[in-house]
């Protein structure tokens, strides 16, 4: 079975990105990675994957003892379910600046481990300042970060581990690529 957990973009969402995210269609409209100053290797196209639900999370960051990591292993696409973008809807500056984020501690856990991308269904892995130094710190580790994701309550009514098959865009000397995600589950 095949689910699009690629977040389908509306005129409406592009007016509401534009007016309450800066860089919304500079690449970062919609399920997007941010690149950072790095290649997409083609590699990551096709990765393992597994989706935790992290849902119950609230009013805290998101840490480590909240996923079973013995599911994580190296090369694997890791993603973050939270319900946040179906909740809050896109476009929002709420959903801009008060998303989940993830521990500093628990993205570091996950760069040990070796995973390719970290997936997540809210804006960012960390919020305001935070965001952008924290891409770019994944990114010189060869982890890209995906935002936006959508769906994924569908990927783990089947199954929390899944084939995820991303597509970005072949754009160049852009932060943010907007790509397309499919879950084979």
């Amino acid at each position: 079975m095949l689910i699009d957990i690629t977040l389908k973009i509306t005129p409406k969402m592009v007016t509401d990105a534009q007016g309450n995210e800066k860089k919304a269609l500079v690449g970062h409209l919609g399920t997007h990675f941010d690149v950072m100053n790095k290649e997409f290797p083609l590699e990551y196209t096709e990765r393992n994957a597994v989706v935790f639900d992290v849902s119950g999370v609230v009013d805290r960051d998101i840490e480590a003892s909240d996923i079973d990591f013995s599911k994580v292993c190296k090369n694997m696409f890791v993603v973050f379910y939270t319900g946040y973008i179906e909740a809050e809807g896109y476009g929002s500056k709420e959903y801009f600046t008060n998303h989940p984020q993830l521990s500093n501690e628990l993205i570091d856990l996950l760069l040990e481990r070796g995973v390719s991308i970290i997936g997540v269904d809210f804006a960012g892995v960390r919020r305001g300042k935070e965001h952008t130094p924290k891409d770019q710190y994944c990114a010189d580790k060869g982890v890209f970060i995906i935002e936006n994701l959508c769906n994924l309550k569908n990927v783990l009514d089947k199954s929390s581990t899944f084939i995820a098959n991303t597509y970005p865009m072949n754009y160049t000397d852009m932060t943010g690529l907007p790509c397309r995600v499919i879950a084979k589950v």
